[in-house]
């Protein structure tokens, strides 16, 4: 064996022991996961996720995945001829659109996952929040839109009003790792369409998680959105509400956010906001002294 080859070699088993501490602390530790973004498109980044997932699991930790699939509503709903309508950043939800919302999140994109990540080694299973009662909701109220004078039903779009995790428990405990679509049941039973990061901000409280990590398209959090260079690394939670007052966080990474700050009103250590176009981006964070991406913090 060359010098030049147990270099590599020894610069594997030292990444090995900068994980180590992370490895002892994490041990036995509940993470929440929102998957979305390219990392659901691009097939090299869906193997990366999912292994990153089932080694998370192998070592012990209790890995549990949220998604949504906005993309693939809208792809179906134009094939059929039905234009997708947003108010505020969110789908109009009529009868029509939530069966679709359906017949995506749960019976494609839901089992797509848990193919892949069964493929792959792990054993996963796919749950919607209609299973075992795990996420109660309600019918949002109408909102007004762009300050107009009448306010818009939003049909079934709905918010959490209560999480039953008793499932969830019992699945990582026997070796599963869930996979949950951001689909609730109503107070009536019917079907409602939730953001799929307040799902996972949600799900990261009720479970007392240790971290929540949610994978998007972009680096993470800027101090100015125009300037690359400003990615801040660590947010405290009241810079947080000042940059979305002011207009500093906007659009899609509000709920993000939004996501982070309810799991860390409920006691979970860490929340992270990570670009998932980033090859094995979790491991990345999880186990490395530097990270990526921005931590919001209290």
């Amino acid at each position: 064996m060359t010098k030049k080859e147990i270099s590599k070699l020894i610069g594997k088993a030292e990444i090995l022991i900068e994980a180590l501490p992370y490895l002892r602390t994490f041990a036995d530790k509940t993470f929440v996961i929102k998957y979305g973004g390219q990392a659901m498109v691009s097939d090299e980044l869906k193997k990366s996720v999912m292994m990153d997932v089932i080694l998370l699991k192998f070592i012990g930790i209790n890995p549990i995945l949220v998604h949504g699939g906005g993309a693939e509503v809208t792809q179906l709903m134009n094939r059929l001829g039905k234009e997708a309508v947003f108010a505020n950043g969110l789908r109009v939800t009529d009868a029509e659109t939530m069966e679709v919302v359906e017949m995506v999140l749960m019976g494609k994109v839901n089992k797509g996952i848990v193919t892949l990540i069964n493929q792959f080694g792990g054993k996963a299973v796919g749950l919607s929040g209609k299973d075992s009662n795990l996420i109660v909701a309600k019918r949002r109220a109408s909102e007004r839109v762009n300050g107009s004078p009448k306010p818009v039903d939003l049909g079934y779009v709905g918010d959490i009003i209560k999480v039953n995790p008793a499932v969830i428990h019992t699945l990582s405990k026997e070796g599963y790792i869930p996979v949950i679509s951001s689909v609730g049941v109503g107070l009536e039973g019917e079907s409602l369409n939730i953001n799929a990061d307040h799902v996972a901000g949600e799900l990261a409280a009720a479970l007392s998680a240790e971290k929540l990590i949610l994978l998007t398209d972009v680096e993470g959090i800027f101090a100015d959105q125009s300037d690359p260079s400003s990615l801040i690394s660590s947010l405290p939670k009241a810079k947080a509400l000042e940059m979305i007052e002011q207009g500093k966080i906007s659009k899609g990474m509000i709920p993000k956010v939004e996501a982070c700050l309810t799991a860390l009103e409920n006691e979970v250590s860490r929340t992270h906001i990570v670009d998932g176009r980033i090859s094995h981006s979790l491991l990345l964070e999880i186990f490395t002294d530097h990270g990526i991406g921005t931590m919001v913090t209290v």
